[in-house]
């Protein structure tokens, strides 16, 4: 076998090549979530769709691992791995808007944040993360939740094409005149199929200015609000997106310092609409008890997209635990009231996102992604610091796992695959999919990667495979 060095090339490919001596190595091999700690053989930093098609065919030839980086935000780090080569994306972020089609070409290293920039100098956007420097590829590929969802659909929905490069090192192109298997297996199956050096999305008229922001109550109030906010959405107009976030208010600028670390339940509104409209949309929430603080205005939408960056940086450890909910049901809001601030770090949250809207009005099975009969979703983060103590790591995720057995009883049957940490991974996977929708993507999974090459994902084997990694 060759093992590239930082003074020896892939053939045909004009990126750059990182191994253990290469002084960026150790930049280049950290992701967004610090507790993921891995160090491939080598880094191969592509310029285009050829030096991804090249790596590909070098790695085979090699019989490496394959990890495949894109935003690098996955919290299970599926864009590392060990002794093996990581195919990074992270220099192809270009963003090519159409305002006239309103359409728009994404690279696959891009960020929502690039995305969003774009877009929005023609007043255009489409369903992305709630959080600006999630990658494109990956938050795409698992199906797309973000506060544009309940008015245009996941970012899957807003998918109309996309350039791949296959098992092979062979470069196609699906969308639904072309190679729609493999089209539908994108829009919800993750990475599986190949590495996606390029999206085409639609684009939909939003911003340039919405009305959005946070109002934050006191966690004794937790009961009382998450009943109000349960009977708000309920008759909720689809530009309306909301996301809750239970744990410490974060030390934003825009809030008092004397409420920093307070524990409280928020909840964040983004209306996709006139503002006139939203604000009557929003008022009786507003309203509602006794708020800590109203963050709701008249914001850029680039500003709202970014807001909450600051309060997930990368380099911190996360652990995640979520799941579909089949409701806010009294018992689900007992038990989020109960758990949701006994978590001993400040840094830890937990993350409620309202579905339905236009996600539930796509026919299921029209795109590989599961779940779109579920009303709610909750994410519980445990999150430290590097430094912080062995002892408060366990303590966050022990926090976390019990939080989410207190869910059992509440729990859809169905779970967003991009939230499955890494223990969750296999055990889960099944949770993401139906059965006739894995039937499908197993069959996808067999035409174009038959041998899982890429398999350093939530896994779906080939049909008539067993698992061999």
């Amino acid at each position: 076998m060759t093992t590239p060095t930082t003074d020896q090339r892939i053939d045909a490919f004009r990126g750059m090549v990182m191994t253990a001596d290469h002084p960026d190595y150790a930049a280049a091999r950290s992701v967004w979530n610090g507790h993921v700690d891995r160090r491939p053989r080598v880094i191969a930093r592509c310029r285009g769709t050829a030096d991804v098609a090249a790596a590909v065919r070098f790695a085979r030839g090699n019989d490496l691992e394959i990890a495949v980086r894109g935003g690098g935000h996955n919290v299970a780090g599926t864009a590392m791995c060990d002794d093996g080569i990581v195919i990074d994306l992270s220099a192809m972020r270009g963003v090519w808007v159409d305002p006239v089609d309103r359409m728009a070409r994404v690279q696959g290293g891009a960020l929502w944040g690039d995305v969003d920039h774009e877009t929005q100098a023609h007043g255009l956007a489409t369903t992305g993360g709630i959080v600006s420097h999630t990658g494109v590829a990956g938050l795409t590929l698992g199906g797309g939740i973000g506060w544009l969802m309940r008015k245009h659909g996941l970012t899957v929905d807003n998918l109309l094409g996309a350039e791949v490069v296959t098992a092979e090192g062979r470069v196609v192109r699906a969308s639904a005149g072309e190679h729609p298997d493999l089209f539908w297996a994108l829009r919800g199956g993750g990475g599986n199929f190949g590495v996606v050096t390029s999206f085409r999305f639609a684009l939909h008229p939003v911003g340039p200015t919405v009305l959005a922001g946070m109002v934050f109550w006191a966690a004794e109030d937790t009961g009382d609000v998450l009943r109000f906010y349960r009977d708000v959405v309920a008759d909720a107009p689809d530009e309306l997106g909301t996301v809750i976030r239970l744990g410490t208010i974060p030390p934003l600028p825009v809030v008092s310092e004397d409420l920093h670390g307070r524990p409280a339940i928020g909840v964040g509104c983004c209306y996709a609409g006139a503002v006139e409209d939203g604000e009557r949309a929003v008022g009786a929430l507003r309203r509602f008890g006794r708020p800590l603080v109203d963050l709701i205005g008249p914001t850029p939408y680039v500003a709202h997209q970014s807001a909450l960056d600051g309060t997930v940086p990368h380099g911190w450890h996360y652990y995640w635990k979520a799941t579909n909910l089949v409701g806010l049901s009294d018992g689900v809001i007992e038990v989020v009231a109960d758990r949701a601030y006994a978590a001993r770090s400040p840094r830890s949250y937990t993350v409620m996102f309202h579905l339905g809207g236009a996600v539930a009005r796509v026919p299921a099975g029209a795109t590989a992604y599961g779940g779109r009969h579920a009303p709610h979703n909750i994410v519980i983060d445990g999150v430290w610091l590097p430094e912080e103590s062995a002892a408060l790591a366990a303590g966050e995720t022990t926090w976390a796992r019990q939080f989410f057995a207190a869910l059992e009883p509440h729990r859809d049957a169905s779970v967003y695959v991009n939230f499955l940490d890494a223990d969750d991974r296999a055990s889960r996977l099944r949770e993401a999919y139906d059965t006739e929708t894995y039937r499908r993507l197993a069959e996808v999974k067999a035409l174009y990667d038959p041998d899982n090459v890429f398999h350093h994902n939530p896994n779906i084997l080939p049909s008539g495979r067993s698992a061999s990694h």
